[in-house]
């Protein structure tokens, strides 16, 4: 196999978060502002709560309190995007991990509804929000590769600059059909998983 391990996005990549998100605020379009103001206030900085920035983020679009601990409270209820668990499946015997945007917390309990993985980055653990380049170092630091060795699967166009600036490989699941990012190119993109296993080498 070309990679020695696949590290994953968990929020946009493995999980469908946005249904929740929407589904609590009453309203999809209205839920998906509420992730997008939630992802304005996050992207590339330094930690902070990511619980304050979910209730910060639903107050500057109209989302009350009670709608915010409401999602807060739910955060084990996504649901895998339907191709996951058959893919998860057939990459069984490869190293898997995951670096997510969220509170240590958080990030655990989602994780537990997508698989089971070696190792669990989230911005909590590394002190700052993805794409800064220091929660993708802290997985490979602490599972002794080498960039070179991995794939990362990323959800979002700005996952797929941070991991490549780190060095690593990007195969881009872009299930929202986002415009390519700038600073940075996957090797391949598609709208889910179909193509991942022939990147990584496994037999269709």
């Amino acid at each position: 196999m070309p990679y020695a391990a696949v590290g994953f996005d968990l929020l946009t990549a493995l999980l469908d978060t946005w249904s929740l998100w929407s589904s609590v605020a009453g309203d999809r379009a209205l839920g998906m502002r509420w992730h997008a103001a939630s992802q304005d206030r996050l992207r590339g900085k330094p930690y902070r709560p990511f619980e304050e920035i979910v209730r910060e983020a639903g107050a500057a679009v109209g989302i009350d309190a009670r709608r915010a601990t409401e999602l807060l409270r739910r955060w084990g209820e996504f649901e895998p995007w339907p191709d996951v668990p058959p893919v998860l499946d057939r990459l069984d015997g490869m190293r898997r991990f995951v670096v997510t945007n969220c509170s240590r917390k958080l990030g655990r309990l989602a994780a537990f509804r997508a698989g089971r993985f070696e190792l669990v980055v989230t911005a909590e653990d590394a002190g700052a929000y993805k794409p800064d380049p220091l929660p993708y170092r802290m997985a490979l630091e602490r599972l002794g590769l080498d960039p070179a060795e991995v794939l990362f699967v990323a959800g979002s166009a700005h996952d797929v600059g941070g991991a490549a600036r780190v060095g690593m490989d990007v195969y881009w699941a872009n299930r929202g059909g986002a415009p390519a990012p700038t600073d940075g190119t996957a090797v391949r993109e598609e709208p889910d998983f179909r193509g991942l296993l022939e990147t990584v080498g496994v037999e269709l």
